[in-house]
């Protein structure tokens, strides 16, 4: 069994949002990602995808893009974007699934969950280069993030399973390495001995302010779509 990661699908069955206007190689998205992802993923391999998944902004009018989803191969684990606005609690968002048989997709929020010898942890997180006023938003983040390492830690129950972070901001850009700023997220993860972090967020032009490989003794890699060219990419 193999563990996949692909973010940003940015679908939009619902909503009039076509993707091509952030470039060219958005056009057909949708098709593009399924392929790949139906070229390598069986039924027994996990997929998580870190954020942005759809454009809805209430999870009623997720049906399309959920179902969408629900029909390509594998479990799959989601977490928040900052364009999930359809996002609610756990409980209702499992509910809906349940209602409509998706029965392939869970939510990773306030949790971890165990895959083989993986124990996947992550939160939204926040930009590196917010405002001080958003301060507020970047600590309870932080504090998302070390609930799910609590928890992760506690599946692993001594096991010395490897614990995997996922976020769908970058938890550090090269303005961050160019001022030798160690995010508070680096720091949580360097506590909890995290070695690998995959974020997605990143964009077109903004892809070059990616940081990939490994910093501060965590190997970092953008997952967003379009910096994977469509294509999932295996942990």
């Amino acid at each position: 069994m193999s563990i996949y990661t692909i973010g940003d699908l940015h679908l939009s069955f619902q909503e009039d949002k076509p993707m091509s206007i952030f470039g060219e190689n958005w056009e057909g998205h949708e098709e593009k990602i399924k392929k790949a992802w139906n070229e390598k993923v069986k039924s027994q391999d996990l997929v998580v995808m870190p954020g942005d998944f759809s454009w809805s902004t209430y999870l009623k009018d997720t049906y399309q893009d959920f179902l969408y989803l629900n029909n390509l191969p594998g479990k799959k684990l989601i977490l928040k974007g900052n364009h999930d606005y359809w996002w609610t609690t756990v409980t209702s968002m499992r509910n809906f699934l349940k209602e409509n048989n998706f029965e392939t997709i869970d939510f990773i929020y306030n949790n971890a969950y165990e895959f083989e010898n993986i124990i996947i942890a992550g939160t939204r997180g926040w930009g590196q280069n917010e405002e001080a006023q958003d301060q507020k938003l970047l600590k309870r983040e932080v504090a998302r993030l070390e609930l799910s390492l609590q928890k992760a830690q506690e599946l692993n129950n001594n096991q010395e399973k490897e614990i995997v972070v996922f976020l769908h901001y970058p938890p550090i850009i090269n303005s961050n390495l160019v001022n030798n700023e160690m995010s508070e997220f680096i720091k949580v993860m360097k506590s909890y001995n995290v070695k690998r972090c995959y974020y997605g967020h990143l964009h077109s032009s903004s892809i070059k302010e990616a940081v990939e490989g490994e910093v501060y003794g965590i190997n970092f890699k953008l997952v967003s779509a379009d910096a994977l060219d469509f294509k999932l990419w295996e942990i």
